[in-house]
Parts: structure tokens; C-alpha cells; sequence
């Protein structure tokens, strides 16, 4: 049964920083693109980043390029997402996500794992 974990969220200052994990089980995790989207209460869910299952290049959205890092390990079966400049406009629920192989990493139709999300907050 294939299963994402995210952890790491929580609250933080703006400008502060903030790493989430993502551990997958009952996949073949190298043959999989990760992202990481995010939603807020009564909006869409939207992309943030995606690093495709050989993590030759990563892909963000404008809005978080040179603040985020997608990273991952697929000796570990992990994922992360490094946060820095935080402002409130991130804060949102985070949610990690699967696709086989490399497809259209900004569409969520194009995931088929999902984990349950964790939560990250910027305020002071």
C-alpha cells in the first residue's frame, strides 16, 4: 500500500525558515516525480515544486523560486522541501505528492499519491 508522510510543519517568524519531510513506503520510490503543493482554506491546491524520479533538475513555481529547495533520496525513500524567507503569504497547508516517471509536474490530476498534508504557519 503506497503511503506519503509529511512532517515538519509548524509555526514560524517571517523571514524564518522551515524544512518539511516526506517519507514514502509501498512504492518504487525512484521511479516516481515528488512535489510538494500547497493549499489554503477555500483556494485550489497549487504547485510549489517537483524533482523528477532521476533528480537531474528541480521545478518551482515563481513564487517561491530562489526561497525553496526540493531535494530527495531515493536511497532513503525521502523527500524535502527546504523553506527560507518565509513570508505569510506561505502559510498554507503542504502536501506531498507522487507521479510515475515524468509527466505534467504542475497538474495534480498528474499525481497519483497524496500524503494527509502538514501544516506551516508564518506569522509574529
Amino acid at each position: 500500500q503506497a503511503q506519503l508522510v509529511e512532517s515538519g510543519g509548524g509555526l514560524v517568524q517571517p523571514g524564518g525558515s522551515l524544512r518539511l519531510s516526506c517519507a514514502a513506503s509501498g512504492f518504487i520510490f525512484n521511479r516516481y516525480t515528488i512535489a510538494w503543493f500547497r493549499q489554503v482554506p477555500g483556494k485550489e491546491r497549487e504547485f510549489v515544486a517537483a524533482i523528477p524520479y532521476d533528480a537531474k533538475r528541480a521545478y518551482y513555481d515563481d513564487s517561491v523560486e530562489g526561497r525553496f529547495t526540493i531535494s530527495r533520496d531515493n536511497r532513503k525513500n525521502s523527500a524535502s522541501l527546504q523553506m527560507s524567507s518565509l513570508t505569510p503569504e506561505d502559510t498554507a497547508d503542504y502536501y506531498c505528492a507522487a507521479q510515475q516517471w515524468f509527466g505534467y509536474y504542475r497538474e495534480r490530476a498528474s499525481y497519483i499519491y497524496w500524503g494527509q498534508g502538514t501544516q506551516v504557519t508564518v506569522s509574529s
